[in-house]
């Protein structure tokens, strides 16, 4: 078992010496080299899929995206009113038929990233082994100079079946009753990927949602004001992660810690599922999505 002390050394060339899960956060250099056909460390599966996600930009993806890719919209595993995940049924089946089983590598990225991690948290939580993330997603590998396709994807081969139980990480992503039930035992933390003003209720961030955040929350940070697509919190000025050791200390003044039962949320689920894959990637225990997040709590609870 990998620990904190053994990442320096068993990291490969280009990948992140601060990561337990290294190989899940791959550079726009590594994965241009995949996609060129070149012999990569690391190296994925044979079969694995790569796809973009993003939120009615079918149209933009057409325009232009990473060789080799297919699209891959949150609009099919969300669902209205709440935006939460759709039923499992219906999850396995739209992974099914993009050739996905739980022994595919799946390598994601967005326009917005946040997208990407929606995806790849729903992924793991399906039980899809080795799931991956671009770090920086498709604005680096622009700022790097990568080639990039255009046109339709190829349609996909189905897979017949998930090969295992589904889902096999159901841990991963918790409802209402559960985020009270975390609430009420005093040694675990629901924290709030929101930013400031969100999170002391002086603004919603959408137009749809009332202003205000969950009694009892931690606040985990996210982004710049007003802007519910920021991450800055986390990112370097490239849209990469921050090292872990700087995400480890922002959480840890308001009383996030490691080992300590955690479920991540924010409006509706994006930017906690970034920050949810970063504990991930880092090895954190017993952490998960509240998938509902504040959008779903301020329709049974009055705001803070």
């Amino acid at each position: 078992m990998n620990t904190a002390s053994s990442i320096p050394q068993i990291a490969a060339a280009g990948f992140r010496a601060d990561l337990v899960r290294w190989r899940q956060l791959v550079t726009p250099g590594w994965l241009a080299a995949l996609t060129a056909g070149a012999a990569v460390e690391a190296a994925p599966a044979a079969g694995w899929r790569l796809f973009e996600a993003g939120c009615d930009s079918a149209a933009l993806f057409e325009q232009s995206h990473i060789p080799g890719a297919a699209y891959f919209d949150t609009g099919c595993i969300e669902q209205e009113p709440l935006w939460n995940k759709v039923s499992d049924q219906a999850m396995q089946a739209l992974l099914l038929a993009r050739g996905v089983r739980h022994d595919t590598t799946v390598i994601v990225y967005g326009r917005n990233n946040l997208a990407a991690a929606r995806l790849a948290h729903l992924l793991l939580y399906a039980g899809v082994a080795d799931v991956r993330l671009l770090d920086g997603g498709y604005a680096r590998w622009l700022a790097c100079g990568h080639p990039c396709a255009a046109g339709p994807a190829a349609s996909p081969v189905a897979a017949a079946d998930f090969g295992i139980a589904f889902p096999a990480h159901p841990e991963y992503l918790i409802g209402t009753a559960e985020a009270r039930a975390l609430l009420a035992r005093g040694d675990a933390v629901l924290a709030s990927i929101r930013t400031e003003a969100e999170f002391t209720g002086r603004v919603s961030g959408y137009s749809y949602i009332a202003a205000g955040d969950i009694p009892g929350a931690r606040w985990g940070r996210a982004g710049e004001d007003g802007d519910v697509n920021s991450m800055s919190a986390y990112h370097l000025a490239d849209g990469s992660m921050k090292p872990a050791a700087d995400i480890v200390a922002q959480w840890a003044e308001y009383g996030i810690v490691r080992g300590t039962p955690t479920a991540f949320y924010c409006g509706t689920g994006w930017r906690a599922s970034m920050a949810f894959f970063y504990a991930w990637l880092m090895g954190w225990p017993d952490i998960s999505v509240y998938d509902g997040g504040w959008f779903e709590w301020s329709q049974t609870a009055p705001a803070v």
